[in-house]
């Protein structure tokens, strides 16, 4: 572990030399050749779409995180979108969620013409809390969509006993949880419904894309026809049969993803296994370098958990610092380091304030988020990388904390 520096150094934002020359950001893509050929070889054969890439993927996928079934979307948001629509959420209809989190998580129930119904989350991973989605519940609740945020599992056990207890699904949103451990199991399967998406910063990339996984037949075959304008039949199984004749039975959305897309999928898949363990090691060693930082608290892990780490949100005392977040974070920018805020609460956002008008608090999510910081996380990240992150934060929590004790 590198040692605290033994005097202060004169942070960038204030003239000093960055510990990086160029800016390293929170989360990027890592492509190689074997990608890159994965997705010529599909430019060169007769399917770029609704292709036999789509199905192998879906498989293959569902298969890794231990489910039965898998559909693939054109992004992990029109896979949440699907997974609403699925659940049979509707006008008049509540869905449970958290505000911590991307915008879209809540977005979906509204298109579905429901209605989000936030619940506050635990104070140690951020994640729905089960006592608070208790609170929240009545006779207009169709489903639970509950958030694992940074890639830490929810309390799936505990929401699973409310959902089976009232008969209503519960849909995990898992687009930062992709390879996470829950009590034995991959998510994925554990879920009536697990969303994924493959935006270039997560753990697996198609450029953009999701996938629902679910044990359920019927909700598969749901999501599938809902993918593809409501028809019930693919193009490519038509072709096969010789057939020109289909039926549209549902009011669907045209939310395929591409053989090409599914192609780089495939051939990203096969290295997510060194991805997470290289993620994990970064983690781990944040940790162990920022555990005697006393203006920082490191992520929480619970036990049976093995988190994905598609984030590593640190918080920040600020009682114990004389500058705000944003000061903060303006200091680690000026030194090159690409950090983020995951998430301005939801409800916060001025759709949300000016639709729902709501007096609501939400105490843990609002003053967690005026703590948050994200550091840099992505597999292709250099030992170098590291340790510049682990230095510069070091660096400007010195600086902060150093100038409160004089």
């Amino acid at each position: 572990m590198s040692a605290l520096p033994t005097k202060l150094e004169t942070l960038a934002i204030h003239g000093g030399t960055p510990v990086r020359e160029t800016l390293l950001p929170y989360g990027r893509q890592s492509l190689n050749e074997e990608d890159i050929q994965a997705v010529v070889e599909v430019l060169r054969s007769d399917w770029l779409t609704t292709g036999p890439k789509v199905g192998e993927f879906e498989e293959r996928f569902a298969a890794w995180v231990g489910a039965k079934c898998g559909v693939s979307f054109s992004s992990g948001t029109a896979a949440l979108h699907a997974a609403a629509f699925a659940a049979g959420l509707g006008p008049g209809d509540e869905a449970i969620t958290t505000p911590m989190t991307f915008c879209a998580t809540a977005n979906c129930v509204l298109y579905q013409g429901a209605k989000p119904v936030f619940a506050d989350v635990s104070a140690d991973t951020l994640n729905l809390d089960p006592g608070e989605v208790a609170k929240k519940l009545s006779s207009r609740t169709k489903a639970i969509l509950a958030v694992d945020y940074a890639g830490h599992p929810a309390d799936l056990d505990a929401l699973l006993a409310v959902t089976r207890q009232r008969g209503i699904p519960l849909i995990e949103d898992a687009c930062h949880a992709l390879g996470a451990n829950y009590r034995g199991k991959r998510v994925g399967g554990i879920s009536d419904m697990t969303v994924f998406s493959f935006h270039p910063v997560k753990h697996l990339t198609t450029g953009e894309g999701g996938m629902v996984t679910t044990n359920d037949a019927r909700l598969a075959e749901t999501l599938r026809r809902f993918r593809n304008h409501g028809i019930s039949s693919e193009a490519r199984e038509r072709q096969q049969s010789g057939q020109w004749f289909y039926e549209m039975v549902l009011l669907g959305f045209n939310y395929r993803l591409t053989d090409i897309a599914c192609a780089l999928g495939l051939s990203q898949l096969e290295k997510l296994d060194v991805n997470l363990a290289r993620r994990r090691e970064i983690a781990a060693r944040y940790t162990a370098a920022f555990r005697d930082l006393p203006a920082v608290i490191v992520p929480t892990v619970r036990d049976g958990v093995n988190p994905a780490w598609h984030l590593y949100p640190i918080r920040l005392k600020l009682e114990m610092l004389l500058a705000g977040r944003g000061e903060i974070f303006r200091a680690l920018r000026a030194e090159n380091i690409g950090v983020n805020v995951h998430y301005i609460p939801v409800h916060r956002h001025p759709y949300y304030r000016e639709r729902f008008k709501s007096k609501e608090g939400y105490p843990v999510a609002e003053g967690t988020y005026e703590r948050l910081i994200s550091l840099p996380m992505f597999h292709a990240m250099t030992a170098q990388d590291v340790e510049d992150v682990i230095h510069a934060l070091r660096k400007v929590m010195l600086h902060y904390e150093g100038e409160r004790s004089h």
